[in-house]
């Protein structure tokens, strides 16, 4: 049996919860490797839904759920979290849920100048969360972060403070702050710390048991493609590389193990915060995907753009992932429509272009090349195999698959677990 590695294929928000809370259901063990509680899954199982914003959406089955190396943890955010879930009958304890010992710790000065910084970048700003997720990778990678694992030794951390306060006071003392209250911080992490650290371990070693057992693990990344650091939209990105090649330093195991990487897409696109958007629909049309889709962010709740499915985009993010096959989401948005689009290209200054170039000021003068389709009558939603989809629903999913050069494994109906088409099952091929 095959492992499965989930990543989203666009901008994020693509369905990934109901998706991979459908696999997990079939899965041992479902592992978070990247990102932080800045990436929102929503889970809809019977009339029961939960808004999981750092947990695994496994925990929510009872799945062995873990938190990976690769993300970055606000311990605060996860106590809050974890007792939201409890308070809505999801049990989760030391069995069921593990977080890696060497995950860098998202702390209030992380947050402050995530924010800070937003401020004073006035039409420059990126559009973060405001969480400190890009602060707390910062330090990640510069060597001075707060791990987990040192949350057992704060008598210990003199040096790592002095590290650690020598970069953020000077950052501080530039947007007229004062400097870290080193004192309030270690009895703040004092208090925090025995609840983290009863989850804490080194959770490559039970993903490796867990792997020669052969259990079947999920690998669920977080936010999109086009947001990764490296392949994304720069500087309009994540912190963290978002890629299916993350699953293996994010989680302790090898790049061996991540087995099927599926792609999710929704069957239109959009985007929240600032950045480049090709097929951003501004008008009415744009208004009724929004509206239909429900698109507000499950963390922030801030309105998504909206915009025709963009296959250029979609095809380089499956090629950059090595995606096997994609899970179609959100097709039920586009029912009744008279006529649908899709772009299978771009125009830069009178040259045609089939991938999204990386210079900003490219990306922000391309124009798309649509081909339009007819629409379909009737309602795909609830739909749980094609003899249930009209004629030319059925047409547009071919057609997408066809442009992004990458087979169509499931296709999702509604947010409802069981409304899914299986096509290719994920943890068998």
């Amino acid at each position: 049996m095959a492992n499965v590695t989930v990543i989203g294929a666009q901008w994020g928000d693509e369905g990934k919860g109901k998706i991979v809370d459908w696999l997990a259901s079939r899965a041992d063990a479902v592992v978070r490797f990247q990102g932080g509680h800045n990436a929102g899954h929503t889970l809809v199982v019977g009339e029961q839904v939960y808004k999981l914003s750092l947990l695994p959406s496994g925990i929510v089955t009872g799945t062995l759920s873990i938190i990976g190396n690769g993300v970055v943890l606000d311990p605060w955010a996860l106590k809050a979290e974890i007792e939201k879930l409890t308070a809505q009958g999801v049990e989760i304890n030391a069995d069921n849920f593990a977080i890696a010992d060497n995950c860098p710790l998202i702390l209030p000065l992380h947050r402050d100048l995530d924010g800070l910084r937003e401020t004073a970048a006035g039409s420059g700003k990126i559009g973060t969360t405001g969480r400190g997720i890009g602060p707390a990778y910062e330090d990640k990678v510069g060597r001075r972060a707060i791990r987990v694992c040192d949350l057992a030794h704060l008598d210990k951390m003199d040096a790592q403070l002095d590290r650690l306060c020598a970069h953020h006071d000077a950052l501080r003392a530039g947007f007229g702050q004062p400097p870290v209250d080193r004192a309030a911080l270690i009895a703040e992490l004092r208090e925090i710390a025995p609840y983290v650290l009863q989850f804490a371990q080194p959770v490559w070693k039970r993903l490796n048991q867990v792997r020669k057992a052969g259990a079947r693990i999920l690998f669920e990344g977080a936010q999109g493609v086009l947001l990764d650091v490296d392949h994304g939209t720069y500087p309009f990105v994540t912190s963290s590389n978002t890629v299916s090649g993350t699953a293996a330093s994010g989680s302790g195991l090898g790049p061996n193990a991540t087995g099927f990487v599926l792609g999710i897409v929704k069957a239109y696109t959009t985007r929240v915060g600032s950045g480049p958007f090709p097929t951003e629909l501004e008008d009415a049309v744009g208004q009724r995907l929004g509206e239909r889709g429900h698109e507000f962010g499950t963390v922030t709740g801030r309105k998504r753009r909206c915009g025709w499915f963009d296959a250029v985009l979609v095809r380089q993010s499956c090629a950059i992932s090595g995606v096997t096959g994609i899970a179609l989401t959100k097709v039920d948005v586009l029912d009744g429509m008279e006529k649908v689009k899709i772009c299978t290209g771009y125009r830069l200054r009178g040259k045609v272009l089939d991938y999204f170039p990386s210079h900003a000021a490219d990306q922000a003068e391309v124009e798309p090349i649509y081909e339009e389709m007819d629409g379909w009558e009737g309602t795909t939603a609830g739909a749980r195999s094609w003899a249930d989809l009209p004629a030319q629903a059925i047409k547009y999913i071919q057609r997408v698959q066809e442009l992004i050069e990458t087979p169509v494994a499931l296709v999702s109906t509604s947010p409802e677990r069981e409304d899914t088409i299986l096509v290719r099952d994920p943890f068998v091929d």
